[in-house]
């Protein structure tokens, strides 16, 4: 096994004593989008010791030309991406402890995820729940790496809680999702995907080993299609004195009250609905099947069960999340969701 890492050890800022410390190391993604599909599939090929994945969403056909982790099998099954990923990472590198988590990263499940890793990786889609990220590991004093791609542009930072200026710093308050392109308005090329990753993978190699020193200092911008690139410094002396969360500790994207019950998905004419009270347990999905049968086309395995009526496909999970597709309405979504599920 020794012989997997052996060009990786020859690098001289690596060597054998910084794989010895990548073995040790825990990194969380968030999301296996694009993004969390590239990141995962480096730290695991580096050798990081454990590698979490957490992802809300199902795997589709429009996913395939950008997400590397996935197959046609993948999204014939509507396969949950993190259980997905999962698989095809472990059959990649053994000796790495590969998980993953099918779960919604919220206020009331992110803090948990973030105390139990040494690094944070965003692999998200919206500007949300890099919110909620920032919060959580300014919180815990976890360091993060920012990212985010679309059309041919992308982005990264790393945030050093106590060290670096936070994203409330750099950006007090997320911008209006309205006005802000994503993938199913601007579309995305494969390139800007792996060259962010690529950036934000390196920072999580370094900050694993001990060598914060040799981060960037700096939001890196670039677009691949132009070959332009920008930064803007983000030395320690651009730390807001007046930052809610990093100054004045008050993390309001934690603490602010659970009423949203439905939201409208990146883009995409669907809409994630959230039970109010989840399940104390996973859902057993067999009986809910026969119950609904004779309503609509239903479908499950272990991971999931999908209900088609009404012009819509619903992809319940174990926790009570429904995804809901083919309206972009959350009043509607959660009609559907009373209606048929009731949980």
């Amino acid at each position: 096994m020794r012989e997997r890492y052996s060009r990786q050890e020859r690098f001289a800022e690596i060597g054998p004593e910084g794989q010895a410390r990548l073995a040790q190391g825990r990194a969380l993604v968030v999301g296996c989008g694009a993004l969390g599909c590239a990141l995962a599939d480096m730290l695991v090929r580096a050798g990081v010791g454990t590698v979490r994945l957490v992802d809300r969403d199902f795997v589709e056909w429009s996913n395939l030309n950008r997400q590397i982790l996935f197959d046609e099998a993948d999204a014939q099954a509507h396969r949950p991406k993190a259980r997905a990923a999962e698989q095809r990472l472990r059959a990649v590198n053994s000796a790495v402890r590969v998980e993953g988590i099918i779960a919604d990263v919220a206020p009331d499940t992110v803090e948990a995820l973030v105390a139990a890793a040494d690094v944070v990786l965003d692999g998200t889609d919206n500007f949300e729940t890099r919110y909620v990220l920032n919060d959580a590991c300014v919180k815990h004093g976890k360091p993060w790496i920012y990212g985010a791609a679309v059309g041919s542009q992308g982005a990264t930072m790393t945030i050093r809680p106590g060290e670096t200026p936070c994203l409330r710093c750099v950006f007090e308050e997320p911008p209006d999702a309205a006005l802000t392109p994503t993938c199913e308005t601007a579309g995305v090329i494969l390139p800007v995907i792996q060259t962010v990753a690529a950036a934000q993978v390196v920072e999580a190699l370094k900050l694993l080993m001990g060598q914060a020193a040799a981060c960037r200092h700096n939001l890196w911008q670039v677009d691949v299609w132009s070959g332009r690139q920008t930064t803007l410094a983000l030395s320690p002396d651009r730390r807001r004195a007046d930052c809610p969360c990093c100054q004045l500790r008050r993390f309001d994207f934690l603490t602010v009250e659970q009423t949203t019950f439905a939201a409208t998905l990146c883009g995409r004419e669907a809409v994630q609905v959230r039970p109010a009270r989840p399940p104390a347990s996973a859902l057993d999905f067999a009986p809910l099947a026969e119950r609904l049968r004779p309503l609509g086309e239903v479908r499950h395995n272990a991971d999931v069960l999908r209900f088609t009526v009404e012009g819509l496909e619903a992809t319940l999970f174990q926790d009570g999340r429904a995804i809901i597709k083919g309206t972009s309405s959350p009043d509607r979504a959660r009609a559907f969701y009373a209606r048929y599920f009731g949980l």
